[in-house]
């Protein structure tokens, strides 16, 4: 089945400071803060969740569909698109605005200090999930606000399966604005501290979350995720990356491998283990893209972490 991917394209600026904020922002002159750092190093990569996403179901060998709003300066993005095979039909280009972008910069100590310009995302809304014909799964990633609601009423019109993926999108809603989408969506999936946070808002204990979707998938980081399901909690364990380098999009990577679990109906168990391989393969490279493994590699490493793997 085809999936579409409702989320954001963004260009990632990274910047290294090769100092530490700390030798340089005095606590008792806080109130003034006015700060410089040279950043000799200024790498741009290409990101986004939609985009993150889609690039990992890519190499998983999926043809997904982007959904997802880019500015005047999108052309590097379109090309970016061509090259992975993937289409640009849904992604529609909003004049007079920029693409989505993160200004990150990190010291030597690995302190970050992001900027974000969500710029075209905000009209996320304006794409109908109509508008991408024949889809059989689904995924609500972070987005501009009006845009995640809609997709989400839209995907449980059409009785779509979708997974809801609040992630850094998620202190935008209100709890009765999380408990509308929960109740449409069909799995549901947060990391650690997303899940109490959304356990604050909604009221429900993560019990009753898991019981409002077919799944609920906790991600864990390092010690690996737990996903409630048909009455049941699968423990998922971490893989064991070859170096950490990068955990930026290593939580897209996690989603990327449940939409292909999901859509190929393995079990939960699977489903899990390949998101967890998929994760560890990005975290060792740099940007949310740059990891190069084709499908056969992934098998291999599927394999070598649980045995025998599922396709």
């Amino acid at each position: 089945m085809r999936t579409l991917i409702c989320g954001s394209l963004a260009f990632d600026n990274i910047m290294v400071f090769r100092g530490r904020f700390r030798e340089h922002i005095l606590p008792e002159q806080i109130h003034i803060l006015n700060v410089a750092f040279l950043v000799p190093e200024l790498r741009r990569n290409f990101g986004g969740c939609a985009g993150n996403i889609a690039y990992n179901l890519k190499l998983l060998g999926s043809d997904p569909l982007v959904m997802a709003t880019v500015g005047d300066d999108a052309p590097a993005y379109y090309e970016r698109l061509d090259s992975l095979g993937l289409s640009p039909d849904c992604v529609r280009r909003v004049p007079g605005t920029l693409t989505a972008q993160a200004f990150i910069t990190t010291d030597l100590d690995d302190n970050q200090i992001t900027a974000f310009h969500p710029g075209a995302m905000n009209q996320s809304h304006r794409n109908r999930v109509e508008d991408a014909g024949a889809i059989g799964l689904g995924i609500v990633s972070p987005d501009g606000k009006d845009g995640m609601q809609q997709h989400a009423a839209q995907f449980a019109e059409r009785e779509i399966p979708f997974i809801f993926d609040p992630g850094q999108g998620l202190p935008l809603f209100s709890g009765p604005e999380l408990a509308a989408i929960i109740e449409r969506a069909s799995y549901l999936t947060v990391n650690d501290y997303e899940a109490k946070l959304l356990s604050e808002r909604t009221g429900w204990s993560i019990g009753e979350l898991a019981e409002r979707v077919d799944a609920l998938i906790v991600t864990l980081g390092g010690e690996g995720s737990v996903i409630h399901a048909d009455g049941a909690t699968y423990t998922i364990p971490a893989v064991r990356p070859r170096a950490i380098v990068d955990p930026t999009g290593c939580g897209d990577a996690h989603r990327a491998g449940l939409l292909y679990g999901i859509g190929q109906q393995w079990d939960w168990h699977a489903t899990g283990q390949l998101a967890s391989v998929m994760g560890s393969i990005k975290i060792e490279s740099r940007g949310g893209q740059n990891h190069a493994l084709d499908r056969g590699a992934i098998a291999e490493r599927y394999r070598k972490a649980f045995g025998e793997h599922p396709w």
